[in-house]
């Protein structure tokens, strides 16, 4: 019995992949990666989509009193139903 992992097919990398990028670990560093040109281009095109798609959407920040807009429109509308029913 060696000490190496055990090779698996693109096939099986690729079906893993979205677990291993979403788990946030270094998916460049997998084994399979290391000698698979396939799987390496493919993981470099994924990373080309997502800094593209990250760049379509800016990161807005919420206003900081939106919680208090929200609170107000929340009392404001129960007291407007307390007025309703009697």
């Amino acid at each position: 019995m060696s000490g190496e992992p055990k090779q698996i097919s693109c096939a099986e990398f690729q079906s893993h992949l979205s677990e291993l990028i979403g788990s946030g670990a270094d998916v460049s560093a997998h084994p399979h990666l290391q000698n698979c040109a396939l799987c390496q281009a493919l993981l470099a095109d994924l990373q080309t989509i997502a800094d593209a798609a990250r760049q379509l959407f800016t990161n807005v920040e919420p206003p900081d009193d939106l919680w208090k807009q929200i609170e107000s429109a929340i009392e404001k509308e129960e007291n407007e139903e307390d007025k309703d029913t009697h």
